[in-house]
């Protein structure tokens, strides 16, 4: 198995049979030119995860790749818990996973997990779900506003991979997502406000 890591949770996966995009997101750099694919798996549809303007650069670059979704999608086949797709001599068991809580007051996608042939690699998407089967290789989310980091460290340690590729890190060098989400939660009168380094504001 060859991987390519496009940024955050895109992930390129070479089974030697199938070659499967994993989250072509907005954070991901360069997947719109890859080549060759036989799918693209969607695991949900924030926009981290699932770039609306350039996939349809991505699937013109791929006439033969059939994109999967795990919500309705425009030219997608539905990848519902349960269901095992079999792709180019691949098999992906598309697992309930439910993504995390971010807060109580907002609302949450659809979510699934990819498990490659039967364990040889998992793409858990933004979730902390622990697979039945073992797994070889594993896409370990690694910051987002739903984790804390012994949240992927206790991840890793249930899962057990024989090797973890961080992704889902772009995250950390974006504060404003943060500052948006403080700001949309914060109690009425509460103003969260984000002051410039180095200069003095009056409050």
């Amino acid at each position: 198995m060859r991987i390519v890591h496009f940024g955050h949770s895109c992930v390129l996966v070479d089974t030697g049979t199938a070659r499967l995009l994993f989250d072509p997101g907005s954070w991901s750099t360069g997947f719109e030119q890859v080549a060759g694919l036989d799918a693209v798996l969607v695991t949900h549809h924030h926009p981290d995860h699932l770039d609306t303007v350039r996939l349809p650069d991505l699937l013109a670059n791929n006439p033969g790749a059939r994109l999967y979704s795990a919500e309705e999608l425009e030219g997608a086949t539905p990848a519902r818990p349960g269901d095992v797709l079999t792709v180019a001599g691949a098999s992906v068991h598309v697992l309930d996973a439910p993504h995390e809580q971010i807060h109580p007051s907002v609302e949450l996608p659809v979510n699934v997990g990819y498990l490659v042939d039967h364990g040889a690699f998992y793409h858990p998407g933004d979730s902390l779900t622990v697979p039945e089967q073992a797994v070889d290789v594993l896409a370990l989310p690694t910051a987002a506003p739903w984790m804390k980091l012994s949240d992927a460290a206790a991840f890793l340690a249930a899962v057990g991979p024989r090797v973890a590729v961080p992704v889902h890190e772009a995250v950390l060098a974006r504060t404003d997502l943060y500052y948006r989400l403080l700001a949309g939660t914060s109690p009425e009168g509460v103003e969260v406000l984000v002051l410039p380094r180095g200069e003095s504001v009056e409050l």
